[in-house]
């Protein structure tokens, strides 16, 4: 894949750091153009709604939370036992020690990406966290699209296409998950495991409560 030359995109700058460069690159090598353009409409729209609802956060963090958000779905990072949410956050974990950055920063990054797909916990936390959540959740499920201006949507699909994200980005998931089903359970991507393996029932909660060797 060809990196994008692109430094700003509906009015959003790109970062430019080395460590930004570094983090692209490792998106490039070992994701896919889909998953590139998606973790970079991901990082434009956390901006927006950072700027939005005028938040003070660290571009360079949400960026790198954004490059590696998915990465735990690819053949390079994913585990046999974590969730990819986590094989993510390790990734970008190791990444930034490796160039000495702050623990508390590597942890506020560690944290949006394996918080990313986790409801009502995400947007209460650090800025940067709570952006990504919000900017998967825009270009996901479309929450907060109507804040966008046609301009805005316009820019970013012209520079990050979508080529039939909504059923790409399910078939990504499941690719990512498909030999550990299991660790969907209790969290949104349960769905994905049963809507594409056939017979596949997530486990329920309350069953496992109810069957527990206790006796009461």
């Amino acid at each position: 894949m060809a990196q994008t030359l692109l430094k700003q995109v509906a009015g959003v700058r790109l970062p430019d750091s080395t460590l930004a460069q570094q983090a692209t690159e490792l998106l490039l090598e070992h994701g896919t153009q889909f998953l590139y353009n998606h973790s970079l409409r991901v990082y434009v729209y956390g901006v927006l709604n950072g700027e939005r609802a005028k938040v003070k956060f660290d571009p360079e963090l949400l960026y790198i939370s954004a490059v590696f958000h998915d990465l735990g779905l690819t053949k390079h990072y994913c585990s046999k036992h974590k969730r990819f949410e986590v094989d993510g956050a390790d990734a970008a974990r190791r990444f930034l020690q490796s160039h000495g950055i702050p623990a508390h920063d590597a942890q506020v990054v560690w944290d949006a990406i394996a918080l990313h797909t986790t409801i009502g916990i995400a947007e209460w936390k650090e800025p940067e966290v709570a952006l990504l959540y919000s900017g998967v959740g825009l270009d996901v499920m479309g929450d907060g699209y109507e804040h966008l201006s046609t301009e805005q949507r316009e820019q970013v699909l012209a520079a990050f296409p979508r080529t039939g994200f909504k059923d790409n980005i399910l078939q990504t998931f499941f690719g990512g998950f498909a030999h550990k089903p299991e660790t969907t359970f209790g969290n949104i991507k349960a769905d994905v495991a049963e809507r594409f393996i056939p017979g596949y029932k997530s486990p329920n909660f309350c069953e496992l409560v109810l069957n527990s060797p206790w006796s009461e």
